[in-house]
This record gives C-alpha cells, structure tokens and sequence, in this order.
C-alpha cells in the first residue's frame, strides 16, 4: 500500500521560511519522480515543484522560482521543500505527489499517480 504523508506546514510570517518533507512508502517509490502542488481557498491546484527519481533534475513553478527548493533523499524515502521568502500568496494546502516513471511532464498533475493528504501553509502580513 502507498502512503505520503506530509508534515513541516504551519503559520509564518511574510519573509520567514519553512519545510516541507513528504514520507513516502510502498512500491518503489524511489524510482518515481516526486512533485509538490498547492490548492488555495477556491483556486484549483497548482504545480509548484518537482524533481526526477534520481534528484539530479529539477522542475518549478515560475510563482516559486528562486524561492523554493526541492530535493529529495531516496535512503530516507523522504522527499523535500525548502521554503524561503515566503510571502501571503503562498499560503495553501500543500501536497507531495509521486508521478509516474514515463515520459512526459513534471508539471500536470495527471501525470501523478499517489497523492498524500495535504498540510496546512499560511503567510501571514
């Protein structure tokens, strides 16, 4: 059985950081690509990040460029989202997803196929 789950969200102020880390298992997840979405109170859910099963490449949102970085460690199952320089629009429910090994996009989230439930991010001003 596969499971993400996610943790790390919380409330920050405007400039401040966080991280967020997806712990996966089941399957080999290790040799899936790995993507972070976020779904704002009534917006549809958006790319915000992903990376390819080895970690050496990299994909992002142009919202999130330059600040947030992700990363992943296949030893500990565990995929990353470093978050700096946070601002209110960031604020949203964040969810790690593991994409099917198969070409095509890193950014559609019908290419993923196992979603965890979501943690809580908000920025405040």
């Amino acid at each position: 059985q596969v499971q993400l789950v996610e943790s790390g969200g919380g409330l920050v102020q405007a400039g401040g950081s966080l991280r967020l880390s997806c712990a996966y298992s089941g399957r080999t997840l290790n040799t899936y690509g790995m993507g972070w979405f976020r779904q704002a109170p009534g917006k549809e859910r958006e790319f915000v990040a992903a990376v390819n099963w080895s970690g050496k490449s990299t994909y992002y949102a142009d919202s999130v460029k330059g600040r947030f970085t992700i990363s992943r460690d296949n030893a500990k199952n565990t995929v990353y989202l470093q978050m700096n320089s946070l601002i209110p629009e960031d604020t949203a429910v964040y969810s790690c997803a593991a994409r099917y090994p198969a070409p095509g996009s890193y950014y559609s989230e019908r290419q993923y196929a196992y979603w965890g439930q979501g943690t809580q991010v908000t920025v405040s001003s």
